[in-house]
């Protein structure tokens, strides 16, 4: 018996072991068939885009926080990786930087229902007051709303023409500005002078889109000559602070838990810089709206009275006072930015290249004279200005990528896996240099935009000359849902005060100086030096506006 037991004994510590190999007997096979399986079916998912190997939980944030300015880094490492797409992982985001034409169709016509939202982030949240405007907004109700009014009611093309009358103002501000800079101070004569040109570029856009909402050149009280006063230069250079730091790669925007530690610094900048533009523009809405409740005001003016007096269909007001504040604060950044920088690098890279100038003023001679001023309804003859303005996008972009498309869903483009969630950044600056679309990349040539060459890419002699790139072989309003809405708008506003500066004005290099600087700015997309040119009026002294 008492074999038996230990017999039993040994046969019960046997039992599981047997029980174990017996088992891994059978299921092996089906271990290895679902494995089989399993690997066809991994093999068939499209992988991530090519980039670093991500750290846990942070991703490549260390990588970025060590090599800024980040686009300069993310450029870089997609050189060394020779691609045109790349996968960072920030945090628990994949950024999908992006430098094809072909790939920015997939992704902005192709697959543009899919990448119609936008990212929540610390800056777009100021900027956009709490997402209540229409650019910045993700994707949602909100966003369908803001949308349809400003189409449908503010930026378009009978909106455009009724406000022609006081881009045409400012247009003829402008050269009252530069015009009065070159007088001599002690006898009033002209003997031409040094410009800042950055400095009249941003403030005559500044000045349009005040106009437009506002009906107001100024805050406060201006300058006599035409220029700003210290009101409208603290206002654009916060509008220009919020713009530098929007999507600027905040850590907190990727690991939300850091928020309050606000380790770049960026929240305290942009609520700063918001604090001052709202308190130059929230008070004329305030008593804007005042008026027209206490029925002081009855005829609409600017765009301010469009908004307010926007109905839905019911006949009540279509936006809170808090969207209307928001989407006039949304416009003024979109405004000021594209046209000023493009005029300013323009200009600087036709003064390098005076061949390139005398080809556009003569072309402003040949199609309006020297007898009366350049208007918007020239614009569409003067196809090499348009070309000069194009080339100014594609070389010299206002900022490295473009707002961010967020994908709402699962998505393969092109062949890779884009997971829900991804950030999708065109790259302005990769796209227009792309030595594989286009030919010397780096050089200034407005003639590309003119006839063929070898690239293949350039428009036809015939056709007319638009700012907008419809095959993102560079960006300059973008296209698809999340589009710049103000197209027309924004082209008027870059091509009119260069052409109004070319014709108006010779420039020449300032005294003692070789050749204007093209460097650009460390940190940015800007030149590094504001552009600074010897200005000399062209025209009779009758045509300069005396105001």
């Amino acid at each position: 018996m008492r074999d038996f037991y230990h017999g039993y004994g040994s046969l019960e510590k046997m039992l599981p072991i047997s029980l174990t190999l017996i088992s891994a007997f059978f299921l092996f096979p089906l271990i290895l068939i679902k494995w089989k399986f399993h690997g066809k079916s991994c093999k068939q998912t499209p992988s991530l885009p090519p980039g670093p190997t991500p750290w846990p939980i942070v991703g490549n944030l260390p990588e970025l926080w060590r090599n800024k300015p980040a686009f300069r880094w993310i450029h870089g490492l997609m050189e060394s990786l020779n691609t045109e797409i790349a996968c960072i992982r920030l945090g628990g985001v994949h950024v999908i930087p992006v430098t094809s034409p072909e790939l920015a169709r997939e992704f902005l016509k192709k697959h543009d229902i899919v990448f119609a939202s936008r990212p929540l982030s610390m800056s777009t949240k100021y900027a956009s007051r709490g997402f209540k405007s229409t650019a910045l907004v993700p994707w949602g109700d909100q966003w369908k709303k803001m949308r349809k009014l400003v189409v449908s009611q503010i930026i378009n093309s009978t909106t455009t023409r009724w406000l022609l009358n006081k881009r045409t103002e400012e247009a003829d501000n402008l050269v009252r500005f530069i015009y009065n800079q070159c007088k001599n101070a002690d006898d009033h004569s002209i003997n031409g002078s040094v410009v800042d040109v950055r400095l009249a570029a941003r403030h005559y856009c500044g000045n349009v889109i005040r106009k437009m909402i506002f009906n107001r050149r100024y805050f406060g009280k201006g300058k006599k000559d035409g220029g700003p006063g210290v009101e409208e230069v603290e206002h654009i250079e916060s509008l220009f602070t919020i713009l530098v730091h929007l999507n600027a790669f905040a850590v907190s925007d990727y690991l939300p838990c850091l928020t309050p530690l606000d380790l770049d610094g960026h929240e305290k900048i942009v609520s700063e810089a918001m604090k001052i533009v709202t308190s130059y523009e929230d008070p004329i809405v305030d008593e804007r709206i005042r008026r027209w409740r206490d029925g002081e005001k009855t005829d609409a003016e600017d765009l301010l009275d469009a908004f307010i007096l926007a109905k839905d269909s019911n006949g009540k007001a279509t936006l809170s006072v808090e969207e209307i504040k928001a989407q006039i604060t949304e416009l003024m950044l979109a405004a000021v930015d594209n046209p000023s920088n493009c005029i300013e690098w323009t200009l600087a890279e036709m003064l390098n290249q005076p061949e390139i100038l005398q080809k556009a003023v003569e072309e402003i001679d040949r199609v309006v004279g020297r007898e009366r001023w350049v208007e918007e309804s020239d614009i569409p003859q003067l196809n090499y200005v348009k070309a000069c303005a194009r080339e100014g996008f594609r070389l010299h972009p206002i900022a490295p990528f473009n707002v961010p498309h967020v994908s709402m869903q699962d998505a393969t483009v092109a062949g890779h896996f884009i997971p829900k969630g991804s950030h999708v950044i065109l790259s302005r600056y990769g796209l227009g240099r792309n030595p594989r679309v286009w030919k010397e990349p780096l050089r200034f040539k407005p003639d590309r935009h003119l006839k063929k060459e070898e690239d293949g890419f350039s428009m036809a002699d015939d056709q007319m000359v638009e700012l907008v790139e419809h095959e993102l072989r560079f960006i300059s309003f973008s296209t698809g849902r999340r589009g710049c809405l103000g197209i027309a708008l924004g082209s008027a506003m870059t091509v009119m005060p260069l052409a109004r500066l070319l014709q108006g004005f010779f420039w020449s290099l300032p005294p003692n100086q070789e050749e204007i600087d093209l460097s650009e700015s460390t940190n940015d997309l800007y030149m590094a030096k504001p552009l600074r040119a010897h200005a000399n009026p062209r025209l009779a002294a009758s045509l300069y506006p005396a105001e």
